[in-house]
């Protein structure tokens, strides 16, 4: 029996909010983001604020995807209140716990789906990544998790409704795992094989990022696995177009809750009201980069197959940090402009030499997908820091 505390048992345990047995008794066993609705239960996006909304009246789009495959979706993930945090710290349903770094964070906003397949409770888990929240939990917890092109899988029945970021996409402990997860959710993807050494172009990293971060990043040059290093000018302004686009479009899809006086918590009730404060002007300024970065990124990726980042610029923080902006804030200064871009991207973990989660992110071009994953795939293959991650032991 699986504790639903949150604050007790294993790690696997505290991964979810409520337990389902929905399909096949002997397909791929799959957990669910709670803000993904499923028939009959309430979607409680991990907050008072949706804990008495009535139940789902259909499934989600991707549920029935999973359904339709003979999956067998054992339950619905724990995540930062409305998908709506980097952390995955749950005041009200609790906390899932990092299964190999128990005194840090799982990661957000998907953080159950992360803990769930770390802990190898599942084959695999869905997500949902507006500013890289599947990447960055996967990246905390040490799997694999990929945000799909924007539009590639059917969003009908998530919550938010309406998002100009919002990706759903699978976290793995395995690249197999990976590209059959995309085989099921988006009915238009074919495993792609590469046919020739893919050319990378290795983003030149900020100053103040750490160093032990760095390693997997600065191994593949040394392994000489880099065409060139690149720039990509309008990457910090694209973090901070996606954080008021973020703010925005959440504060519209909870706007009648807050103004009702639903029981957010204080810190998303905090920051749905700084939200009032991003003006239409704001937003457009917002919306010219978004055209400009993607510009930028289409461009570069006209001469490669794929930009190689790191992960995270900073190792993530201990529980006891979590509350700290300055340790939380800059975790997706590589995952969340290519949010705003719309182009795939993977990331793939690694420990450092003293032992910490970090790892790699890889982008492709829009729509190439089974691509992106075919380079990751061919990483696991030549380069020993991934190997693990090719198939399932």
């Amino acid at each position: 029996m699986i504790n639903l505390d949150g604050q007790n048992g294993s790690a696997a345990e505290t991964a979810f909010a409520s337990m389902l047995a929905l399909g096949a008794d002997h397909g791929l066993t799959v957990a669910i983001k709670d803000c993904l609705d499923v028939a009959g239960h309430t979607t409680r996006c991990g907050s008072a604020a949706y804990a008495d909304a009535a139940p789902a009246l259909s499934n989600s789009a991707v549920v029935d995807r999973l359904l339709d495959a003979g999956c067998r979706i054992v339950g619905k993930t724990r995540l930062h209140e409305i998908a709506y945090g980097m952390t995955g710290v749950n005041a009200f349903e609790g906390t899932p716990v990092n299964p190999r770094w128990p005194d840090r964070i799982p990661g957000g906003s998907s953080s159950g789906s992360a803990v769930a397949v770390a802990a190898g409770s599942v084959d695999f888990a869905i997500g949902t990544d507006t500013g890289g929240s599947v990447r960055q939990p996967a990246i905390c917890c040490g799997v694999i998790g990929f945000k799909p092109t924007f539009g590639r899988v059917d969003r009908r029945g998530a919550m938010p409704a309406a998002s100009s970021l919002d990706c759903i996409g699978p976290l793995a402990r395995s690249m197999d795992m990976i590209e059959r997860a995309m085989e099921i959710i988006a009915p238009d993807y074919r495993v792609e094989m590469l046919t020739s050494t893919p050319r990378m172009a290795l983003l030149v990293t900020d100053e103040t990022d750490d160093p032990e971060m760095l390693e997997a990043h600065e191994a593949l040059s040394l392994a000489g696995m880099v065409a060139r290093r690149v720039h990509l000018a309008d990457l910090d302004a694209a973090f901070r177009a996606g954080m008021a686009i973020i703010a925005r479009e959440t504060l519209d899809a909870n706007r009648s809750r807050l103004e009702a006086g639903a029981p957010f918590g204080m810190d998303i009730r905090l920051r749905l009201e700084g939200a009032r404060a991003i003006s239409d002007a704001v937003l457009a300024a917002a919306e010219d980069i978004r055209v400009a970065f993607t510009q930028s990124v289409d461009d570069c990726l006209s001469e490669f197959d794929v930009i190689v980042t790191p992960a995270l610029p900073q190792a993530p923080p201990l529980l006891s940090e979590a509350a700290d902006p300055a340790k939380v804030l800059p975790l997706t200064r590589y995952l969340r402009p290519f949010n705003l871009s719309g182009h795939p991207a993977i990331v793939l973990p690694v420990v450092t030499s003293t032992g910490l989660p970090s790892g790699i992110q890889l982008i492709a071009r829009k729509g190439a997908d089974a691509r992106l994953c075919a380079v990751a795939r061919w990483l696991c293959d030549h380069h020993p820091m991934f190997s693990d991650l090719r198939g399932e032991s």
